[in-house]
Order: C-alpha cells, then sequence, then structure tokens
C-alpha cells in the first residue's frame, strides 16, 4: 500500500471524509508526487524549497492563489499525518505560507428574490407541491441540496416541527423548519408524495424515478426552472439558497454561533463568511440610501 492510500484510508476512517474530500486529496498528492518524482525525490524527502519551485511554477500556469492554497492545505494535513505516524521526523511544510486568500462572498438572494423564487411551482399538480416543499425546506432549515434530496420520511417529524439532516462526515444534526415549511410538508405528504409514489412504502421522502430519493442533479435543474420563472436573472448555485439562509438570519440579527449549527459547520471561520456577506450588503445600503453615502 502506497502512503498515498494510507493516508487516505486514515482521513476515511478517522474523519469520516466524503468521496469527494478524498479524490480532491489524492488529486493534489499525486500531482505533488509527479513533481518530486522529476527531481528523484519523494513524498517523504520533499524540502519547503522544492514545494516552493512548485508553487511558482503553477502561478507561472496560471493556477490562482485560492487554488494553490488549497493545494498547500492538503499537503500540510498529509505532512501533519506523517509526522505524527512516524512516516518523517519533521514537517517540511510546517512554516510554508501564501498570502491570504480574500474571501470570495457567495452568491446569495434578496429576500424578495427567495419569495419570488418559493412561489413560482405551479402548486396545483403533485410536482409542483413537491418542488414548493422542497423549496420551502431548503431556506428554512439551510439544507445543502444533497442533505434535502437524501431526506427519508422517518428524517422528518411535523409535530416537534424538526428535520434530522445527515450531514458531511454523517453527522447528524436537528434543525428546525419553521411553520411555513412544515405546512407545506403536512400538505405534500397528505397530497402529493402518495400520488407521486407506486410504493407509498418507499424511505425517500422526496421521489424521482422508480421511487428512489431524487438526484441533485435533477433538483438543481428544477431550480434554475423555477429561478426563470421567477425572472431571476443573477447566476444561481446550487447553495445560493443556502447561502440566503445564514445571510437573512445574520440580517435579522442571528447569533454567528447558532447558525453555524443550523448550517452544520464544524468550524466557526467557515460560517464567517456570511458575516462579510452581510456586512457588504449595509455598506450597500448605506451608499444606496445615506445622503453621504
Amino acid at each position: 500500500m502506497s502512503v498515498i492510500d494510507a493516508y487516505l484510508d486514515a482521513l476515511w476512517l478517522e474523519q469520516g471524509a466524503s468521496d469527494h474530500t478524498l479524490a480532491a486529496y489524492r488529486r493534489d498528492l499525486t500531482a505533488w508526487q509527479q513533481q518530486l518524482e522529476r527531481d528523484s525525490e519523494t513524498l517523504l524527502t520533499a524540502s519547503p524549497e522544492r514545494f516552493g519551485t512548485w508553487m511558482e511554477q503553477r502561478r507561472e500556469q496560471g493556477y490562482q492563489l485560492r487554488s494553490n492554497a488549497r493545494v498547500l492545505s492538503s499537503l500540510r494535513s498529509f505532512y501533519r499525518w506523517a509526522r505524527l505516524y512516524g512516516y518523517i521526523d519533521s514537517d517540511p511544510l510546517a512554516n510554508v505560507t501564501l498570502p491570504k486568500v480574500r474571501p470570495s462572498l457567495p452568491n446569495t438572494l434578496e429576500e424578495e428574490e427567495v419569495e419570488r423564487l418559493l412561489l413560482a411551482p405551479d402548486v396545483g399538480t403533485p410536482l409542483g407541491v413537491r418542488d414548493r416543499t422542497m423549496l420551502e425546506l431548503l431556506y428554512a432549515c439551510g439544507l445543502r441540496v444533497s442533505e434535502l434530496v437524501g431526506l427519508t420520511g422517518d428524517a422528518v417529524n411535523l409535530r416537534q416541527g424538526v428535520v434530522r439532516v445527515r450531514g458531511k462526515g454523517d453527522k447528524d444534526r436537528l434543525v428546525p423548519m419553521g411553520e411555513e415549511a412544515a405546512e407545506w410538508l403536512a400538505q405534500y405528504l397528505k397530497t402529493a408524495r402518495p400520488a407521486l409514489m407506486q410504493d407509498p412504502t418507499r424511505p425517500a421522502l422526496f421521489p424521482g424515478r422508480g421511487d428512489n430519493s431524487m438526484t441533485r442533479q435533477t433538483f438543481w435543474h428544477r431550480i434554475k426552472a423555477h429561478a426563470i420563472t421567477a425572472g431571476i436573472s443573477r447566476p444561481l448555485s446550487p447553495h445560493t439558497l443556502r447561502h440566503a439562509f445564514a445571510t437573512h438570519l445574520l440580517n435579522h440579527g442571528a447569533n454567528l454561533r447558532v447558525v453555524q449549527l443550523l448550517l452544520g459547520h464544524s468550524d466557526l471561520s467557515t460560517t464567517q463568511i456570511y458575516t462579510h456577506v452581510a456586512q457588504a450588503r449595509l455598506e450597500q445600503l448605506h451608499a444606496e440610501h445615506h445622503p453621504r453615502g
């Protein structure tokens, strides 16, 4: 077994890393390994100077600072593990730094735009009720699209008004859904879901083909279609409503730690990006409406 395979196995066992995360680490480590092999070096004999040379080469090739920072983060994680388990005596990247990356603000929607998007599905049809319910839950709970489509019937509790969400690393969290989303979910479960499923006893809360859970790609196409109906022209991403959820909570005075728990972020620094979004919005409003703006 190669040292890369051993490290990725450890990530999977100890941190529950997803296939997507493992593939990203493998790409970064393999690219670094290939660079080292050109100079007859290995991952375990690399020097800080060699890494600096590689970063300079990547910059010349057009790689952005954010991409290089991600690679450095991947390799640092690997070398910390390698030192902990005795593969190396010292970490070659312990003192290596890159310029700080200015956080890119996530694309989000104004509250009025969210309202238009939620109203876009035709709720006179079972499919429309399903889509409206999914959009309501996505926004009310700040879910990732993968978390939403992965919900099962036993993950929602209408009496208590909460959703049990399985997030990254197979960690569960309970998220309140709010009255509006709960009302749509109750209607969906009573009328639309039975009409959409051949076997309503199947576990998928929101079915796609063959009573299986809808795919992320399918729901993303549904979001884009409803955005067109709502007259929303700005670029969207699968996380747009999740970003809106967090930003709007902070705009209305929510505590950052609470937003972190609701989003399922393991690190508060990940959540802090939304404070930048809220601040940017305040600055925009000041510039537009203050006489001295």
